[in-house]
């Protein structure tokens, strides 16, 4: 007798609130079996890099929900997987915008201009090993009109982004060129996530829809 999937097929946990990096995970197959989001500091320290403070929340993100998943027995043998996103202009890093005055200062900083977006994901193996990558994509505005701004601010769109847009919403029509991943930009490279998956023995297919 075979078991059922359900029953075979390790559970994962997403470290992450974000309905963006669930919805990307659903569009490879992937159902988060619980969603744990990590509460910490996001704050750059002195002289971080962009990368580097993509790379480190993404760690503390995984690792931290890991700590406190593996108080519950039901999840001793998850995996748990994080992202973080990291909008820079240089080497400047952009604020996950929270006020007005932060969104019309991003967007002016970046109408016109090309600027990274580096996305670093985290996994945390049932054995507590930690792997990760990260993804660099370049993105580049069109020069931005006044009208266009008072627009994108009045969508509040902007609230709670890294770099004051969300690519996958209006903010789609300001970009000129992309080179890299777009699912990165939206929050999760998804060649990258599989890969990491896929090399730890998660089975990234086992819930891929049949078709008669």
């Amino acid at each position: 007798m075979t078991q059922d999937n359900d029953q075979v097929r390790p559970k994962l946990i997403l470290a992450s609130a974000s309905p963006r990096r669930q919805a990307l995970l659903q569009q490879i197959g992937i159902e988060p079996d619980f969603l744990l989001a990590a509460d910490l500091d996001e704050t750059p320290q002195p002289h971080e890099l962009p990368r580097d403070l993509a790379l480190r929340l993404s760690r503390d993100k995984a690792t931290s929900a890991a700590s406190t998943a593996s108080k519950d027995l039901q999840w001793t043998s998850a995996f748990v997987l994080a992202a973080d996103t990291v909008v820079a202009v240089g080497r400047r890093i952009l604020p996950k915008c929270e006020t007005s005055a932060e969104a019309r200062q991003c967007l002016a900083l970046l109408s016109g201009r090309t600027h990274r977006v580096y996305t670093a994901v985290a996994l945390v193996t049932p054995n507590s090993a930690v792997r990760q990558r990260v993804v660099e994509t370049r993105v580049r505005f069109k020069r931005l009109s006044d009208a266009e701004v008072a627009a994108y601010m009045a969508s509040h769109e902007w609230h709670g982004k890294a770099g004051g847009y969300a690519i996958q919403g209006l903010a789609g029509v300001f970009v000129e060129q992309l080179i890299g991943s777009y699912p990165s930009v939206v929050g999760l490279p998804l060649y990258e996530t599989a890969a990491l998956l896929g090399g730890e023995g998660f089975p990234l297919s086992a819930h891929w829809p049949l078709k008669a």
